[in-house]
C-alpha cells in the first residue's frame, strides 16, 4: 500500500495529484487493484478522496476489475464516514448495477437510502438521488419510498440539490 498511498498524497486537496498515473498502472496490471483498494483505509482524507476518483475511472475503463470487490464496497467501504466515499459508492452502484446480485442491489439501496435520508453533503445527496431514481423506474417500492424524500429535498436551500430533486420527481411522475 505504501507506494500507491504515497503517490496519492500531497498537493492541493481538490487536485487529482497522481490519480491518473495510479489508474493507468492498475489498468496496465490488474493485480495492482488490491493495493489501490487498500488506500481507502489510509488515515489521509485526500488519499481516500483520490482513491474514490481512481475507482470511478477504473470502473468506466474496465468494470470487471471492481466486480470481485463489490461485497467489500458494500460493507467495508460503505462504513467510511467521508462524503467523497459515499458519493462515489452511489456512482459505482449505478455503473455496476448489471454486474451486481439482487442481494448486493438491496444492500446498495439500503446504503443510499440512509444517505439520502440522513446525509447533508450536497454531492452525496445528488448522487444518491440519481442512482435511486434510476432504480425506482423498475422498483415500485423504492419509488414509493423515494418520492417523499425528493419532495423534501426539492425545497433544499442549495439550488443543486433542490433542482436535482425536482428533475428526479419529473422523471418518476
Amino acid at each position: 500500500m505504501k507506494d500507491f498511498e504515497s503517490r496519492l498524497k500531497g498537493g492541493h486537496p481538490n487536485s487529482l495529484g497522481n490519480t491518473v498515473e495510479v489508474v493507468e498502472a492498475v489498468l496496465a496490471d490488474n493485480d495492482l487493484f488490491d493495493e489501490l483498494y487498500h488506500c481507502y483505509f489510509s488515515t489521509d482524507e485526500v488519499v481516500r478522496l483520490r482513491t474514490s476518483n481512481a475507482m470511478k475511472r477504473i470502473c468506466k475503463a474496465k468494470k470487471p476489475i471492481l466486480v470481485p470487490y463489490m461485497d467489500r464496497f458494500l460493507t467495508d467501504i460503505a462504513k467510511i464516514d467521508q462524503a467523497s466515499t459515499q458519493w462515489t459508492l452511489a456512482q459505482l452502484f449505478g455503473m455496476l448495477e448489471q454486474e451486481m446480485s439482487e442481494r448486493q442491489i438491496e444492500q446498495a439501496k439500503k446504503i443510499m437510502k440512509n444517505n439520502l435520508a440522513h446525509h447533508s453533503d450536497w454531492i452525496v445527496l445528488n448522487q444518491a438521488m440519481d442512482t435511486l431514481t434510476n432504480w425506482s423506474k423498475k422498483d415500485t417500492d423504492l419509488k414509493t419510498w423515494i418520492l417523499p424524500h425528493l419532495e423534501r429535498l426539492s425545497s433544499d436551500e442549495r439550488k443543486s440539490v433542490s433542482g436535482r430533486a425536482k428533475k428526479m420527481i419529473d422523471k418518476l411522475t
